[in-house]
């Protein structure tokens, strides 16, 4: 679907607004709906609907069905190649930063054997991520992209993402530096996305597999999360950002299609 009446920065206010009573009710009700996840996650369907009321201003009801039904637009994935990176990218970083604290010496449980459970746990996630990227990536990543290109997209709606989820995670008691190291992760995470999103056929329903796939190696990860290091995270998603990249600029300069 083409925007021709996108505004980027009205679409970030609206989200922050509309986010607002959920912080709210995280501050009367402070409980959590998993372990880490605040009842203020409530909120994840806040860039949808400031997508849906910025269509719907212009385009009315039509562009709003046209917009909703992105959310299962898997027919655009015309390479099913880019389903392995969907899918994939995040179970790799959780076994790689596994690995890698279980070298240096850390002391994690073993993990969990997966369960039936985790199908459920993956549909709740992945509702989620659909009240997510309908608006961060069916509504204002391709504006970015075409004005800054998709690196700089990512990192600029990368850090606004970031930044939206800051009261959140300190209603659930993160510190300062664990949020700058997490808000790494996320800006790093987003670049990603936005390259998957390119690549794989503009996609909402690949970025919302691919944000459910990442929160549910997060609650998987020993024990329900609780284990995560957002500094090993953050440095090896940093690190496939970098690779993915790069490896992009190689291909193109060498005149290969992705």
């Amino acid at each position: 679907m083409q925007n021709k009446h996108e505004s980027v920065l009205i679409f970030f206010v609206l989200v922050f607004t509309l986010s607002i009573p959920f912080w709210v009710l995280g501050v009367i009700y402070p409980i959590q709906l998993l372990p880490g996840l605040p009842i203020s996650a409530l909120g994840a369907f806040a860039p949808a609907l400031a997508g849906l009321i910025l269509i719907y201003k212009n385009d009315h009801l039509p562009g709003v069905l046209q917009l909703l039904q992105r959310s299962f637009d898997f027919k655009r994935i015309k390479n099913r190649n880019w389903y392995l990176f969907i899918i994939l990218i995040p179970p790799v970083k959780a076994v790689l930063a596994y690995g890698f604290m279980r070298a240096i010496g850390g002391s994690l449980p073993n993990p969990a054997p997966l369960t039936f459970d985790v199908f459920p746990l993956f549909a709740v996630f992945f509702i989620a991520a659909l009240g997510e990227e309908i608006g961060w990536s069916g509504y204002v990543t391709e504006p970015l992209q075409r004005r800054f290109g998709t690196l700089a997209a990512g990192v600029l709606l990368g850090s606004v993402w970031a930044i939206w989820h800051f009261i959140p995670l300190m209603q659930v008691s993160r510190s300062v530096e664990w949020i700058a190291w997490w808000s790494l992760e996320t800006i790093a995470s987003r670049t990603i996305m936005v390259w998957l999103y390119t690549h794989g056929g503009r996609s909402v329903f690949a970025a919302a597999v691919f944000h459910a796939m990442s929160n549910l190696c997060w609650q998987l990860f020993p024990t329900n999360g609780s284990y995560y290091d957002p500094r090993v995270f953050g440095l090896i998603t940093l690190c496939i950002a970098i690779a993915v990249f790069t490896a992009e600029r190689l291909l193109t300069k060498n005149k290969v299609n992705l």
